[in-house]
């Protein structure tokens, strides 16, 4: 049985109250490096998607889920994206945006329900994922989730005038 609910966190679909949210997100400078943003998002723009984020993963080829304690807190987001059916397969993505939160397991929770929704739910051969060589925390999660480093992108991001390698890391369905 699949479930977007753990032991301390659940994962939910995004919903119109989270506009504030997002738009605070998708505006924090410090993270663009990580989803190679290059400019603000406009509040318009991002209730516009939060308009058609009710359509299918079939269709719009992404999928992004608020990660959430039972207290109604929102903890961050874990996004599947570039969704491809015909080959099985797909890109994952997590942002813990409360740091108080980060390295207290709740990422490895969210991370191994959406690992499960995807295998079992979309039927998906495997999922990967695009990490920062410098980024430790973000690989030790995905390690620990059985993920294999399978090749290493030199130069790939320039990030404030340096440029920095990317890891790509992969996870196939036994």
């Amino acid at each position: 049985m699949v479930t977007l609910k753990g032991e301390h966190i659940f994962l939910r679909a995004l919903e119109p109250e989270d506009l504030d949210f997002i738009h605070e997100v998708e505006n924090n400078e410090s993270i663009w490096e990580l989803s190679n943003t290059q400019t603000p998002y406009s509040k318009y723009l991002i209730k516009q998607y939060l308009d058609d984020s009710h359509l299918d993963i079939y269709e719009v080829k992404q999928l992004r889920l608020v990660i959430s304690d039972y207290e109604n807190n929102v903890i961050g987001l874990i996004d599947v994206f570039d969704f491809d059916f015909r080959n099985r397969k797909a890109g994952i993505g997590i942002l813990i945006t409360d740091e108080a939160k980060r390295a207290k397991g709740y990422g490895s929770e969210a991370l191994s329900l959406l690992i499960n929704y995807c295998f079992n739910q979309l039927q998906l051969h495997q999922v990967y994922c695009n990490i920062s060589e410098d980024n430790e925390a973000s690989l030790k999660l995905f390690k620990n989730q059985e993920f294999q480093i399978i090749g290493l992108k030199k130069d790939w991001n320039l990030v404030k005038g340096v440029y920095k390698n990317e890891f790509l890391l992969q996870l196939i369905n036994s």
